[in-house]
Parts: structure tokens; C-alpha cells; sequence
């Protein structure tokens, strides 16, 4: 009886210690991130939907509104990984975008196909829905929009113009120096306002101010070119570069993974204040860690005011920051890049602060 009584302590002794040991594993490897890494709940819209059919004239931005609070978590929706996220799934009009509920977080999948109805236009290959308008930003996506001053030194420039006019219009010859002869389209442009980083001071590119398209019309050099469409005239002095093609507009809207703070620099077309849909370039590029995608918040800085009472009129106070907006990043140089204003309580001005939502 005694030996009985030895051996069920043993037995209860390893089970103890298997059991703890087997704690302290899972313990492990269960044990949280870092708060900076942790990932907030999801916090669905208020009228969310159980589905939504995909039609024409959708984005996904619009579309991540429909469901989220906020549209930015959209990757965390669909929990895509890093390499989703970098190329992820097309959208296609007359796919349905189900939203399952199910399960302690929920998540969105596609249905099946729905046939719209027929459609006037028709059109080779089914046409992805964009990130955010695509009528909205086009002109940005090929246009010169900032140019380093050191590439001014190598740029092709215009030195005459058509029976020496001070200025010239579409149908017009232009003659320029330094044309590479392989490139058939060019955009004219002509340098603005040097954008300067307000933080510290540094010219981080000069503003491009977009002219027109021309196009190798004859050899030589100086070699002609006729122009093919004009924004604003164009005369000597002007510089070219080689147009680009645009971008895909299929980038995820996404919140930066590393911190990013920065400046609004200017508001496009030389306005005062923006709203909503208004252009604007931020204080930060490529070389900051910006992507294409990335959503960053709006905050005006908080106002220092001094007190008033007659016993302590000395003291002053800085306002917190107030946010009040985001903005959609669609477009990333080196050292600046621009952005969409999707939401904005109050008018955007230059100066105003983005960083992570």
C-alpha cells in the first residue's frame, strides 16, 4: 500500500512538471509584442455592410470607408501580410466584397462574380478599380513635379522659338539643346519655388512648374521640336524632360510601419489653403521610408498662449496638436512626396505637421 502511495506522488510530481513546463512554453510563445507593435482592434463603420458589389467608379479607398472607421486599416481587414500588401489581390468591378463577422476579429473576402448590367463602352480586359480618384490625380502621376537643382546642369533647355516669338502655343516649333534622340515625348517645364524643409532649413528640390508635351519634330542641334499640347506658354529658357508613363494606382492604403513626421510644404497651385481633394507636398520622401499608399494624419500645431490672471501673467502654455485630417500618399520622390487630402475637418495649410494616424 505504502509503495502504491509512492508512485502516484511520482506520477503527480512529472505530471507537475510538464504541465508547468509546458506553461512556460506556450507563455512564450504567446507572449505580446511591444505596445508600438501591437495592432489596435478593428473598429468597423458604424452602417458597415455585410457585403458590397463593386461597381465602376469605386476605389478602394471609398470602398475601405464603407467598412472601416478608419479606412487606412484596410490591410488589416483583409489580413494581408507584407508581401500582399506590397502586391496585392486586383479588384475587379462586379466582385463582391463579403464581410465575415465570424470569429474574434472580423475580416472581408470575395464572393462570387456578379454580371452588371451591360454597359455601353466595352473594354478588352476588365479594368482594376483605383486607390483613391483616378481623375483627381492623373496629372500628377506623369507630370515633372520636383526637380533636384543639380539636374538643372544636364537638362535639355529651349534657347529659340519659332520666328523668335517671346512665347509659343501648340503646333508651334520650339529648338532645344541636349535632346537625347531616342526620347519621342517630352514635358516642358519651368522651375518654381524651392521647397524648403521647415524643420531645418533644407531646400529638399525645387517646384515644377509644368508647361506642355512636345516632340522631336527633326535632328540637329539645336533640334527641333513641335509642340503637342500646352498648360501655360512656353518660351526660352524653358527646360524638358523625357515623359514618363503613369504609375498603377493599385497600392494598398496602408499606415507607415517605421515613425514619420513631417511638414506640409505647399498646398499645389499656389493656394492659401486646401480641403478636401486638394494636392499637397510633404516634407518627406523615398529616403524617409514613404511609400506609395501610406496614410499619414493632418495636425495643425497647438497655438502657446500666456494666462491672464492678474497673480501669474508670466506663465504660458502650448496647446496640444490638433488632428484633423489624412492624407493619401501617391506619389514619393527622394526627399518630398505628394498626397491626396481625403478627410479634412478644417482648411490645410502649409506648415501644418503629418505623421502616423
Amino acid at each position: 500500500m505504502q509503495s502504491i502511495t509512492v508512485m502516484r506522488r511520482i506520477i503527480f510530481a512529472l505530471l507537475l512538471s510538464f504541465s508547468t513546463a509546458a506553461t512556460t512554453t506556450v507563455l512564450a510563445q504567446s507572449a505580446p509584442v511591444p505596445a508600438s507593435a501591437a495592432a489596435r482592434s478593428i473598429e468597423l463603420a458604424s452602417d458597415a455592410p455585410d457585403r458590397h458589389i463593386v461597381v465602376p467608379g469605386d476605389t478602394l479607398w471609398g470602398i475601405a470607408a464603407k467598412f472601416l472607421r478608419d479606412p487606412y486599416r484596410w490591410p488589416d481587414l483583409w489580413r494581408m501580410n507584407a508581401e500582399q500588401v506590397k502586391n496585392p489581390h486586383r479588384i475587379y468591378p462586379g466582385q463582391v466584397v463579403i464581410l465575415d463577422r465570424n470569429g474574434a476579429t472580423p475580416q472581408l473576402r470575395l464572393g462570387q462574380m456578379i454580371k452588371l448590367e451591360p454597359q455601353v463602352r466595352i473594354e478588352t480586359t476588365p479594368k482594376e478599380i483605383p486607390a483613391i480618384p483616378a481623375q483627381v490625380i492623373e496629372p500628377f502621376l506623369a507630370q515633372p513635379l520636383v526637380i533636384d537643382a543639380l539636374a538643372f546642369e544636364n537638362a535639355p533647355r529651349v534657347v529659340a522659338t519659332q520666328e523668335n516669338r517671346v512665347y509659343t502655343g501648340t503646333g508651334d516649333t520650339i529648338y532645344a539643346t541636349g535632346v537625347d534622340p531616342a526620347v519621342k515625348q517630352w514635358q516642358v517645364f519651368r522651375p518654381g519655388k524651392p521647397l524648403i524643409d521647415p524643420d531645418n532649413g533644407e531646400t529638399l528640390g525645387l517646384e515644377a512648374i509644368f508647361l506642355g508635351t512636345a516632340r522631336p519634330a527633326g535632328d540637329g542641334e539645336p533640334t527641333p521640336l513641335a509642340i503637342t499640347s500646352v498648360r501655360q506658354e512656353i518660351g526660352r529658357g524653358d527646360y524638358l524632360v523625357a515623359a514618363s508613363r503613369p504609375e498603377v494606382l493599385s497600392y494598398v492604403p496602408r499606415v507607415p510601419a517605421q515613425e514619420i513626421s513631417g511638414r506640409v510644404l505647399a498646398l499645389y497651385g499656389g493656394v492659401g489653403e486646401g480641403a478636401r481633394n486638394s494636392i499637397i507636398s510633404i516634407s518627406r520622401g523615398a529616403r524617409d521610408g514613404i511609400e506609395m499608399g501610406h496614410v499619414l494624419a493632418l495636425y495643425r500645431t497647438g497655438a502657446i498662449v500666456s494666462n491672464r490672471f492678474e497673480d501669474d501673467k508670466l506663465r504660458s502654455h502650448k496647446l496640444p496638436d490638433e488632428r484633423y485630417g489624412l492624407i493619401f500618399i501617391f506619389r514619393v520622390f527622394d526627399r518630398v512626396a505628394y498626397g491626396l487630402v481625403t478627410d479634412a475637418a478644417r482648411p490645410v495649410m502649409a506648415g501644418d505637421r503629418v505623421r502616423q494616424p
